[in-house]
């Protein structure tokens, strides 16, 4: 496999005058961010398009929308501001809004599902990047499905395949975002999303499932990120790396303990959060949460 859009063959992050175990040492410093949620107002589990999804099994609107309202009070606890999109009837997974686009410098690219189930979500998160003064908002030619497959790292972008975005997408997203995007193929269909396998913990490291890649995806990460802090399953059962950190506070779920460990030895600060009733549906914390990176001054109607 080879990386998209020109990324050469040495490590972008590798400094020759940093031992290895240096990064271990860090301080680890938070920056302010700008994310986009949606209330789980119509949040239910009406049909399967994830391994994790069983219709008809009960879901607990109240106990949804108070996990939901935790997650989005940590966020302005720890200094970050949360924007929320309208809800929509109909669409039970508008929750997840990350998937529905993705955001650098300003500049916005929408998302194109795969499944039939979730397309209208991308209209309405494409109006609203439209309506509030984002960059260039661009509806993609091939499957993307936002965050749920790019994430940001550093300068860099990490793509997921092999379940739901088309890989012609990530050319599409580096030519649009002035980014050099990397590749990766997913193997595991309980991972489905490049965001359920791997999270970004600041600008030059992840902590990530190997098990989830392909051998030659997995090498790419070893290479890139030789620090990386490599989860265990016991974790990623509760969705532990669809976690989200400003570079110092890593929101991730209360069941992930052992992760949580392996960030406290490394300097980040765990912040756990019960957000177990969107299991039912595959989702998780990241799933839920859109940064609008690069962007400022985005007004909130709902606030006044």
């Amino acid at each position: 496999m080879a990386p998209t859009a020109g990324i050469e063959s040495e490590n972008p992050y590798e400094d020759p005058a940093v031992a290895p175990g240096d990064a271990v040492r860090a301080v680890r410093q938070a920056h302010p961010r700008t994310y986009l949620m949606c209330p789980p107002t119509y949040f239910d589990v009406v049909y399967a398009i994830n391994d994790w999804m069983r219709p008809g099994e009960p879901v607990d609107p109240d106990r949804a929308m108070s996990q939901w309202c935790a997650l989005a009070d940590t966020y302005r606890r720890l200094g970050h501001e949360v924007l929320t999109i309208d809800p929509v009837e109909g669409l039970p997974d508008m929750v997840f809004v990350t998937d529905s686009g993705l955001v650098v410098d300003g500049v916005a690219l929408g998302a194109r599902y795969r499944t039939a189930e979730r397309r209208a979500e991308a209209e309405h998160v494409f109006r609203w990047f439209r309506d509030n003064g984002l960059i260039r908002p661009t509806l993609p030619r091939y499957v993307n499905e936002g965050e749920g497959d790019f994430l940001v790292v550093g300068d860099v972008i990490l793509a997921g395949t092999g379940f739901r975005s088309d890989p012609r997408s990530h050319a599409e997203a580096s030519a649009h975002l002035g980014r050099p995007v990397i590749t990766l193929n997913l193997v595991n269909p309980r991972y489905y999303h490049l965001n359920t396998a791997l999270g970004v913990l600041d600008d030059s490291t992840i902590a990530y499932l190997p098990a989830a890649f392909s051998p030659d995806s997995r090498a790419v990460l070893e290479r890139m990120f030789p620090d990386a802090v490599i989860a265990a399953e016991t974790d990623t059962d509760w969705l532990g790396l669809n976690l989200v950190s400003d570079g110092a506070n890593v929101v991730l779920p209360v069941q992930a303990a052992h992760l949580a460990e392996q960030l406290s030895d490394r300097g980040y600060e765990p912040v756990p959060v019960d957000y177990s009733e969107f299991l039912k549906s595959g989702g998780g914390i990241k799933c839920s949460t859109l940064e609008l990176r690069g962007f400022r001054g985005i007004r909130d109607e709902s606030q006044g």
